[in-house]
């Protein structure tokens, strides 16, 4: 008995993919935006903005001593349930800067 994926099917996992990898480093971010300019989705952008958004905002806050630090600690959370969302295929906007990713964000298509 052969099973036959269907074509939206197939699409769905490769934008869970490329939503998954845009979380790992900078360097699964690079992956993952070259991946999703073979295979646009709306998903794989959304994760996209939200994974780059925190991987600037970690870089940002980590050159100021302490406050910037700890704050890192909320950020590290937020990359942990976004990535969590990822892996679900559903969409889940970071709090206090998420929708702010998705607006400043939007030169990624």
């Amino acid at each position: 008995m052969t099973h036959y994926r269907s074509d939206s099917q197939t699409q769905y996992d490769m934008s869970r993919i490329v939503s998954i990898i845009s979380y790992l480093t900078v360097v699964g971010w690079l992956l993952a935006i070259v991946l999703h300019g073979k295979n646009h989705s709306t998903l794989a952008r959304f994760h996209l903005r939200q994974s780059l958004g925190l991987i600037v905002t970690a870089a940002i806050l980590s050159f100021i001593p302490l406050l910037g630090w700890l704050l890192n600690i909320f950020v590290a959370i937020f990359w942990l349930v976004a990535f969590y969302h990822a892996t679900l295929g559903q969409k889940f906007t970071v709090p206090v800067l998420g929708e702010l990713y998705q607006e400043q964000l939007d030169f990624i298509r």
